[in-house]
């Protein structure tokens, strides 16, 4: 926070060398914006073009993995641990995280410990994910449900997941 929060956004390749610094795998085109909060980056892992928006809390007690071109968007939250509550020591419980290539996570999203968030799957604003998304799934609500499946213009079928 120390290092990061104040630096203007267009610093994403400082904010890059500060995670790499401190363990996190993440590409040199990857956008981290200052005000996001990681929690033990060396369990960060990001593709190329990926973003970690605007106050985004990425609580890596687990791997976290941002696919080229995935997208997590302002005041989400993605988060690798819970606890054991059939445990009467309420023990710590880790599962890893994925976001898929060029998934979009929108605004105020939280995805719980273990899931796969498929490639191009977009988690609409303010949903809350404990399932795995299929791949160019659309998804909203709490919990988040299936809605449709992502279509691609013409135009964007070069960029588009196969």
């Amino acid at each position: 926070m120390v290092l990061a929060s104040w630096t203007p956004a267009p610093l994403h390749r400082y904010r890059v060398a500060i995670l790499r610094f401190f363990g996190a795998r993440v590409d040199w085109t990857a956008h981290v914006y200052g005000s996001a909060k990681i929690w033990l980056p060396a369990n960060l892992t990001m593709g190329a073009h990926s973003c970690l928006g605007p106050r985004v809390n990425c609580y890596c007690m687990d791997q976290i993995t941002l696919a080229d071109r995935a997208i997590v968007s302002q005041d989400s939250t993605l988060c690798a641990g819970s606890h054991d509550i059939s445990d009467a020591d309420f023990q710590l419980i880790t599962r890893p995280i994925v976001i898929g290539e060029r998934a979009w996570v929108a605004a105020e999203v939280f995805v719980g410990p273990g899931v796969t968030v498929g490639r191009g799957a977009v988690l609409g604003a303010r949903a809350v994910l404990f399932k795995n998304a299929i791949e160019n799934g659309i998804y909203v609500g709490n919990p988040a449900k299936l809605v449709k499946e992502r279509s691609w213009r013409q135009e964007a079928t070069q960029h588009a997941p196969a």
